[in-house]
């Protein structure tokens, strides 16, 4: 393999110039305890979203009563003692349509088969803040999930290019990405490697801006978004050499072992939290996919054919018991963070967090009227919000994220499909 595109693909990308029609004929070559970390990013604004790919029971979800007062729902039960941190909306989507081919748009919006005509693509509100903020930890934001499922694998997370963002997909993993540092000689082997992936880019950089000379408008197009490539690939360089030789916090615990996503998923809470505690990140995805299986709570059937119930009641309850369990883990999460100070405030009063869905309605798997929680972010809560369409136009889920983006400090006129900030 070419050695530029080696060790370029060390970084996670590949920067293989674009096709370019009028220029056929030219290519281009070209470690302390985690209370050492206490102060790291104190009150620092924070993000987290938690997705489900297969929805919730719209009835048992969705309050009637609108307002503080309304009733605790047999799914939002587990989630009483967080009720003053969250609000719970209703009739927030993205109007979009495809079933399990549409959840991806959860944090975005867009359908990948319309990124290419929107100028920021599909990305997803996680990735886009995490260009503009991510800076400021060793990892500008972390996704957390499941390989394969019915869905082929976590989609919660996307970049500006399109590309899916491959998951963190077990606390044994996560744990290492966190706690677990490089040997001297791997630290030493790290630097070698930056330069010469700084060297490459210098070389590349330089390829790309003789080029953009001779080609024509059409392809000067393409040349700007291969430039976009090249500061994407740069960031994550500067970033990992700024990194190469800070000790990661020390682990509060052993390494634990993978068991299955069920068990799993309050150690992967648990991690989150840690990652947010020790300002290793201040964004992350979660995504419970098609590899959640009902058989390790005791239901002997197919997470996906449960999701079909055809209003079998057998099905149903079986398919409660799954949803209760997860959203009585993430009512632990919320409170773990309602417990942890950070400066003057809690950790949850510093960060954002999205739960809800792509699906709308898992039996009938529509994409519209998705299940939505926002607790914490020093918003004010305790609210379930019905929230109205104007004549025939509904606010889109993205006005939500976009006055959650404006929290994090990135200032922006528009994310995905939104119409204005949410109010």
């Amino acid at each position: 393999m070419n050695r530029r595109r080696f060790v370029l693909k060390s970084l996670g990308a590949s920067l293989a110039l674009p096709g370019l029609p009028s220029l056929l004929a030219i290519t281009a070559e070209g470690s302390a305890a985690i209370q050492a970390t206490k102060g790291a990013g104190v009150g620092a604004k924070r993000f987290v979203a938690v997705g489900n790919l297969l929805g919730f029971q719209q009835d048992s979800f969705f309050p009637e009563t609108t307002g503080k007062n309304y009733e605790s729902t047999t799914l939002l039960k587990t989630l009483e003692a967080n009720r003053d941190h969250m609000t719970v909306y209703r009739g927030l989507d993205h109007g979009v349509k495809g079933g399990h081919f549409a959840v991806h748009s959860f944090l975005s919006g867009v359908l990948n088969s319309e990124a290419q005509n929107r100028p920021d693509g599909n990305v997803s509100i996680d990735q886009y803040m995490a260009d503009e903020v991510g800076v400021e930890t060793r990892f500008p934001s972390l996704t957390v999930g499941s390989e394969g499922g019915i869905h082929g694998g976590c989609q919660i997370a996307w970049t500006k290019s399109g590309v899916r963002v491959p998951p963190v997909t077990g606390p044994a993993e996560l744990f290492s990405k966190l706690f677990v540092g490089d040997s001297e000689a791997r630290q030493i082997r790290r630097v070698e490697e930056n330069k010469i992936q700084a060297s490459i880019l210098d070389t590349i950089r330089e390829d790309a801006n003789r080029l953009s000379k001779r080609v024509n408008s059409e392809d000067k197009d393409k040349l700007d978004e291969y430039f976009t490539s090249i500061r994407d690939v740069e960031k994550r360089l500067q970033l990992r050499e700024r990194w190469t030789s800070h000790p990661k916090p020390g682990a509060p615990f052993d390494k634990p072992s993978n068991t299955n996503t069920v068990e799993d998923l309050p150690l992967l809470y648990e991690l989150i939290a840690l990652a947010l505690q020790t300002d290793s990140t201040r964004i992350a995805t979660l995504e419970i996919g098609g590899c959640f299986l009902p058989q390790n709570l005791g239901i002997e059937k197919s997470y996906h054919g449960l999701s079909h119930h055809g209003k079998d009641p057998e099905a149903i309850a079986h398919l409660i018991k799954l949803e209760t369990y997860q959203i009585a883990q993430f009512g632990k999460f919320l409170t773990r963070l309602s417990k942890t100070q950070d400066g003057e405030q809690s950790l949850l009063d510093s960060t954002s967090v999205v739960f809800g869905s792509g699906m709308g309605n898992g039996a009938s798997h529509k994409n519209s009227d998705l299940p939505i929680i926002l607790a914490g972010g020093g918003y004010t809560h305790g609210e379930f919000r019905k929230v109205e369409a104007t004549g025939s136009k509904k606010v889109p889920l993205c006005n939500l994220f976009l006055d959650i983006a404006h929290k994090m400090g990135v200032e922006t006129d528009a994310f995905g499909t939104s119409t204005g900030t949410f109010s």
